[in-house]
C-alpha cells in the first residue's frame, strides 16, 4: 500500500529524532506550489504567499522561489511580523489585519520595504497618518471590503466578520479620506470571498450540510465578481486607480484567478494542505506537513496512547478542529478523550510498537508551527534540513 511505503520513508527519517516532532516533505509542498500556482499563473495574475499558514522563513521563501516569477510579494498577519521580515528583506508586504497600537510598526516598515496594510474605518485612517508623521515615511493602505454574501439585506451573513464596508460608495469615500492625509497613499482593494474560499464541501458522513455549502458557494459568486468589479470602477472614476486588487484563498484559487477585476490571489494553508482542506471537492492535494507523536502505551489490545498531541485548531469547537490521524492507515482517535495536551490515545487494528511513530495532521496549516521550535524538512527519507518556524525564532506575533 502507497500509505505503508509513506510511514515507513517517514519511519527511517524520524529514527533518532526527538517525539513529537513536526514535518514537511519537500516533495508534497512542490507539487503543491506547481498545482496552485498553475491557474493563476495561466490567467496572467500574481501570487501573493499568506505567511500565516507558513510562519516559517525557510519554507516561506521555499514556496516563493518555487512560484518564480508569479510571486509579487507576501500577506502578512501582524504589524510586528511585517517590520520584521522587512528588515529580513521582503520587498512587497500586505499586512491584512488593521491595527491601531502597532501602528508605528507599520510605517516603520515602510522605510525598508513597501508594506501595505488593510483597512475599514476613519479610525484606522487617523492613527496610520499620525504614524506616518513620526516615522517621516508614507504608508500605503489598501481597503478590505466585506464580500460576505447576505441574500436578505439585513438578514443571514455568509461569510466572516471583517470589514463593515459593503459597497463600491462606501469603499471609494475611504478612499478619498486616505488620499487627502499626508504621510498615506491610497494603494488598492482587497475583497477575499471567505464563504467560497474557506468552507468545505465535500466532508465525509455530511452530505446534507455539503449540498447546503455548495449552493451558498454558487449563489455568493456572482456577488463576489460584481461588488469587486464595482469596486475597482468607482475608484476608476474617482481618480483613484488601485495599484492592487487581492482576493482568493486556497479553497477558491483557481476560480478567482479567472475574476478579470483581481490583479493578484493570495494563497497559504494548500502549500502544507492542512487537513480541514481534504473536505474540499475539487481540490487535489498532498498532505505535506504533520507531526509525530511517540506510542508509550497499549491500555488494550485495540488502542495505543501517544505521547503529547493536544494541537486543536481554533474556530469553532468542532470535530474538525481535532488533529487528524494520517499515518499509518487505519487509527482513529477516541471520542472520549480526542487529542491531549499530555496523551492522546488512538484505536487501530494494527500492530505498533511501543516507541514507534504515529503521524497526525493538524487541522490548520500555520498553527503547527507555533508548538514547536522546528519543522523537520523531508525529502525521500531523509531530513535535509531543520528549518526554524518563527517560535524556534523568538518570536510569537500575535502575543
Amino acid at each position: 500500500m502507497a500509505g505503508d511505503e509513506q510511514y515507513e520513508r517517514y519511519r527511517r527519517a524520524l529514527a533518532g529524532e526527538r517525539l513529537p516532532a513536526a514535518l514537511v516533505d519537500l516533495d508534497a509542498l512542490d507539487a503543491n506550489v506547481d498545482r496552485l500556482v498553475a491557474p493563476i499563473r495561466a490567467a496572467g495574475k500574481r501570487l501573493r504567499v499568506a505567511t500565516k499558514s507558513l510562519r516559517c522563513p525557510e519554507l516561506i521563501d521555499h514556496v516563493l522561489e518555487r512560484a518564480g516569477q508569479t510571486a509579487i510579494g507576501l500577506m502578512t498577519y501582524s504589524a510586528a511580523e511585517t517590520a520584521w521580515l522587512a528588515e529580513r528583506g521582503a520587498r512587497d508586504l500586505l499586512l491584512a489585519y488593521p491595527t491601531l497600537r502597532d501602528a508605528d510598526l507599520v510605517a516603520a516598515a515602510n522605510r525598508h520595504a513597501t508594506a501595505a496594510i488593510a483597512i475599514d474605518a476613519a479610525e484606522h485612517v487617523e492613527v496610520l497618518a499620525a504614524a506616518a508623521a513620526r516615522a517621516g515615511a508614507t504608508v500605503p493602505v489598501v481597503i478590505d471590503v466585506d464580500m460576505s454574501y447576505r441574500p436578505l439585506g439585513r438578514g443571514p451573513h455568509l461569510g466572516v466578520r471583517r470589514s463593515p464596508l459593503r459597497s463600491a460608495d462606501d469603499v471609494v469615500a475611504l478612499a478619498r479620506a486616505i488620499a487627502g492625509r499626508a504621510g498615506l497613499r491610497f494603494h488598492g482593494v482587497l475583497g477575499y470571498e471567505a464563504q467560497i474560499a474557506g468552507l468545505g464541501d465535500a466532508a465525509p458522513a455530511q452530505r446534507a450540510q455539503n449540498a447546503v455549502v455548495r449552493a451558498i458557494k454558487a449563489r455568493s459568486a456572482p456577488h463576489v465578481l460584481a461588488l469587486r468589479r464595482a469596486s475597482v470602477d468607482a475608484h476608476a472614476a474617482a481618480g483613484l486607480a488601485p495599484t492592487i486588487v487581492n482576493g482568493g484563498g486556497t479553497g477558491s484559487a483557481a476560480w478567482s484567478a479567472r475574476d478579470p477585476a483581481l490583479t493578484e490571489v493570495t494563497v497559504g494553508s494548500g502549500f502544507l494542505a492542512s487537513g480541514l482542506f481534504d473536505d474540499y471537492r475539487g481540490l487535489l492535494l498532498e498532505p505535506a506537513a504533520g507531526f509525530a507523536l511517540e506510542v508509550v502505551r497499549r491500555p488494550a489490545p485495540d488502542i495505543y496512547t501517544c505521547l503529547g498531541g493536544g494541537f486543536v485548531a481554533s474556530g469553532a469547537p468542532a470535530p474538525d478542529r481535532l488533529p487528524r490521524p494520517w499515518l499509518p492507515a487505519g487509527f482513529t482517535l477516541l471520542g472520549t478523550e480526542g487529542a491531549g495536551e499530555v496523551q492522546t490515545p488512538i484505536r487501530t487494528r494494527r500492530d505498533l510498537a511501543l516507541g514507534d511513530p504515529v503521524l497526525f495532521r493538524h487541522a490548520k496549516a500555520g498553527e503547527l508551527a507555533e508548538h514547536v521550535r522546528e519543522y523537520l524538512v523531508i525529502r525521500g527519507d531523509r531530513v535535509v534540513s531543520r528549518a526554524a518556524t518563527y517560535r524556534g525564532l523568538g518570536h510569537c506575533f500575535l502575543g
